[in-house]
């Protein structure tokens, strides 16, 4: 049987499953907690993947400056994994900073191994002062951080810009 994964951009419509694939992954802390209103007023953030029409995956690009943004809120359903889910999240939002003209991706995660074997390299969280304060000081964790940093600049991987529709395409 031939399976269909999409990964497109979230609607209003998928707040409800997002949020419940994103909540068990906050209650322990994998990464940082999202209300419903959060993940509405941050919407154009995020990716979603479909596998079969069923939502089992998330993940939200967050500009932090011209030459900078985060990958975060990257969870696939665990029924799901394996499936090369989480590499199209992460390549859909690559695919959204080139279209912004972003010249840097980064995340903290604990599955560094995932992030390398798509390009990213370590670094040390202090090249990330962003980050570090505007998001992070909210976190239980801070001050004992035990993700890692990785870091991806796009310029060097060839990454193709997401293929949007246009708003208005007139003809005079």
């Amino acid at each position: 049987m031939t399976h269909r994964t999409l990964v497109r951009a979230a609607e209003t419509g998928d707040v409800d499953d997002m949020y419940a694939l994103l909540a068990p992954y906050a209650k322990e802390h994998v990464i940082l907690q999202r209300d419903k209103d959060d993940l509405y007023q941050h919407l154009q953030e995020f990716v979603i993947a479909e596998y079969d029409g069923v939502l089992v995956g998330t993940a939200a690009l967050h500009i932090y400056g011209s030459n900078i943004a985060e990958i975060r809120s990257l969870v696939v359903n665990p029924d799901y994994q394996g499936k090369r889910i989480g590499h199209l999240l992460v390549e859909g939002c690559e695919k959204m900073a080139a279209q912004l003209h972003v010249a840097k991706v980064f995340a903290l995660t604990y599955v560094d191994y995932f992030f390398i074997s798509m390009g990213y390299a370590v670094v040390p969280k202090e090249s990330l002062p962003h980050k570090i304060w505007t998001v992070c000081v909210h976190c239980k964790k801070f001050g004992d951080c035990d993700e890692i940093a990785v870091q991806k600049r796009l310029s060097d991987a060839q990454i193709e810009p997401m293929q949007v529709f246009p708003i208005l395409d007139v003809m005079g």
